[in-house]
């Protein structure tokens, strides 16, 4: 499985992420659209977004947002259905942990689906939320690694 990592630069990269998240979010997770898309979905925002190709299509996106002086937030962290299970979320994960080494920043948190909290336990997150908590309609719960 050969993965391209895409930092997103242009407007038509930035179309292909949010596309992604509406086919996972909105589509298949009946995330309102209203609710998945927000003011850190433009290029002069504060976010850095990560566009993963893989067999010569766009599979998954994710990005970052500042959380605190030493800590990224990991947002908006989507597979598309036909490439999970295949490596591609550990790959995004990984792109998005380098992008905050780069930021000089110590700490990712990202509140996760509860049905995806082993994964992200694998990739060494620790839950710190006390219980699970609703974002639109779906169960989460918050997690942080040290970078």
């Amino acid at each position: 499985m050969a993965a391209e990592i895409i930092n997103v630069s242009t407007e038509e990269q930035l179309q292909q992420a949010l596309d992604i998240r509406k086919d996972v979010f909105v589509l298949e997770q009946k995330v309102p659209i209203d609710l998945e898309i927000d003011e850190y979905d433009r290029l002069e925002s504060d976010a850095f977004h990560v566009l993963i190709k893989s067999e010569g299509q766009y599979a998954a996106t994710g990005r970052i947002i500042y959380y605190n002086k030493d800590s990224a937030k990991m947002q908006r962290i989507a597979v598309r259905k036909p490439f999970r299970s295949k490596g591609i979320g550990r790959v995004l994960m990984m792109a998005l942990e380098a992008q905050a080494r780069e930021l000089k920043l110590q700490y990712s948190v990202l509140d996760a689906q509860v049905q995806a909290e082993a994964f992200y336990r694998k990739l060494g997150y620790e839950t710190i939320s006390d219980e699970p908590f609703d974002d639109a309609g779906i169960p989460h719960v918050r997690m942080k690694k040290e970078l």
